[in-house]
């Protein structure tokens, strides 16, 4: 079994323990009152999970500096590395953040794709020789200079800002190469300690099985996306297609590399999601080249019952959920 697989089963067993095993006996939770708390429950469910990665996080602190998160779109990959980081917290280590984004070669260093475009998600685009020194550097207990990658110019540039890691102090990078053992060549790999985040589920209903990681990916994309940068449902569907081929290419291939697979669904995110992404789909017309996936995604929510105003009002500000629909505090 994989790492993958045995994280969806696990799943399925939790489900199955609290006797909400489909979408049938969801939606019976739902209609009986108990949305809030089921929200609570599977709040307190992220949260024992994100403890029991901190704790394997301070359990090799002597030698694992380093902590490199990846996973698809939409997985929750930022709430999640925040929370992790705020449970490492507790346990008295100190995270500290270095952006990958920030490592990429200059413009005219960067490979393109087959249509001569800029291939930014290429595994080439990144500096690797750079990354691997200012590492090495760092578990040597130097101070090193972060870079600032200058993305209108499309060079690096001097950021101003040091950073050292002393006694206590941990490295937390996110991207999508994170998982790939050939972005830190030059690193000694048994101080690199690897998450994988998604949005995994397996929850049969009726006569449909709703268990569409991907689907369920999209929806949280189109709802955070059109909520904090404008863009409008029908267009996040027809660039659907780019972003998974590149989790395709760089992500999927890698994600038995992790130590760690989070799961970062919860029993309750369908019904939230329906609630947001219903009407932003209906809007879509007929003639939008986007119109037939729309159609396919209310199919796949037709059958769920959404949450309620006054049951959202109780999800967390920390929650994973917060990060698409907004409230988030972290």
């Amino acid at each position: 079994m994989t790492k993958i697989e045995a994280a969806r089963q696990e799943y399925a067993d939790w489900c199955s323990a609290i006797g909400i095993d489909s979408i049938d006996k969801l939606n019976d939770a739902l209609m009986a009152g108990k949305g809030i708390e089921l929200i609570n429950l599977c709040e307190a469910r992220q949260e024992r999970k994100y403890a029991e990665i901190a704790n394997q996080i301070y359990w090799r602190r002597q030698k694992t500096r380093i902590v490199m998160m990846s996973g698809p779109s939409s997985s929750g990959k930022t709430s999640s590395s925040l929370r992790i980081a705020q449970q490492c917290r507790v346990l008295g280590l100190n995270p500290k953040v270095i952006e990958l984004d920030n490592y990429f070669v200059d413009r005219d260093r960067t490979p393109k794709d087959e249509n001569g475009d800029y291939d930014f998600e290429a595994l080439g685009a990144m500096d690797i020789e750079y990354l691997g020194i200012q590492l090495n550097q760092l578990l040597a207990g130097e101070e090193v200079e972060l870079p600032k990658f200058d993305f209108v110019a499309g060079c690096r540039v001097s950021s101003g800002v040091k950073m050292r890691l002393d006694p206590g102090d941990m490295l937390f990078m996110e991207g999508i190469h994170a998982l790939n053992p050939a972005l830190t060549p030059s690193v000694d790999q048994s101080k690199i300690f690897r998450i994988y985040i998604s949005a995994l589920t397996a929850l049969p209903g009726g006569e449909k099985f709703h268990n569409s990681t991907t689907d369920k990916r999209l929806l949280r994309r189109i709802v955070r996306d059109n909520r904090t940068r404008g863009i409008l449902p029908e267009d996040n569907i027809m660039r659907w297609p780019s972003v998974r081929n590149g989790e395709v290419r760089n992500i999927f291939p890698y994600e038995e590399n992790a130590e760690v697979v989070f799961n970062s669904s919860t029993l309750y995110d369908l019904p939230l999601l329906k609630y947001y992404a219903e009407p932003l789909l209906c809007g879509i017309r007929e003639s939008s080249p986007a119109y037939e996936k729309a159609r396919n995604l209310l199919s796949f929510l037709e059958k769920i019952k959404a949450l309620t105003p006054q049951e959202i009002a109780v999800i967390p500000p920390t929650s994973i959920m917060r990060e698409f629909i907004g409230g988030q505090t972290l």
